[in-house]
């Protein structure tokens, strides 16, 4: 009984760090989310787990990780950003928050798109421009982040409630 609660406790806070994740990138995320299926698992019970539970899990899983690489990238491209602008924002995102806590969840991406487009050659109001499409982009991917990983929460739930 003692480990049932432990294991709830444990996957509720893998639910919310993944979660928090969606909107701070630094923390795991989708990777939280799953790995509380295996505390579920090794607390509780693999038993209502089946191949479909992880198939489902899996697809959700990829197609988050990609989608959260494309769309970002999408919004930096749909602005007329360069390649160095994409690599650019993607590195932003990662270091700006350690730069510049909180502020920098929004300013690294911008920044690191806009000194991407600047080394490439571009002028200051497209560098900005291609900056504005990465901040798009990180709010678009936000959405989708946050959509899929409900959706793998969902799921979980009414997997483990109808088993």
């Amino acid at each position: 009984m003692a480990l049932e609660i432990i294991g709830w406790i444990l996957v509720i806070v893998l639910f919310a760090v993944g979660m928090a994740g969606t909107i701070y990138p630094i923390l795991p995320g989708a990777i939280a989310i799953y790995a509380a299926y295996f505390v579920y698992g090794l607390c509780i019970s693999f038993q209502p787990f089946g191949i479909w539970f992880w198939t489902i899990q899996t697809l959700i899983f990829i197609v988050l990780i990609v989608a959260d690489y494309v769309v970002s990238a999408w919004g930096v491209k749909k602005y007329g950003g360069s390649r160095a602008s994409v690599i650019g924002s993607t590195i932003g995102i990662i270091i700006g928050p350690f730069v510049i806590p909180v502020a920098g969840l929004l300013l690294g991406p911008l920044l690191g798109a806009m000194i991407g487009e600047m080394i490439v050659g571009s002028d200051f109001n497209r560098a900005l421009k291609v900056g504005f499409g990465s901040l798009v982009g990180l709010f678009t991917s936000t959405i989708v982040k946050i959509i899929l990983q409900l959706a793998m929460i969902i799921v979980f739930i009414i997997w483990i409630c109808v088993a």
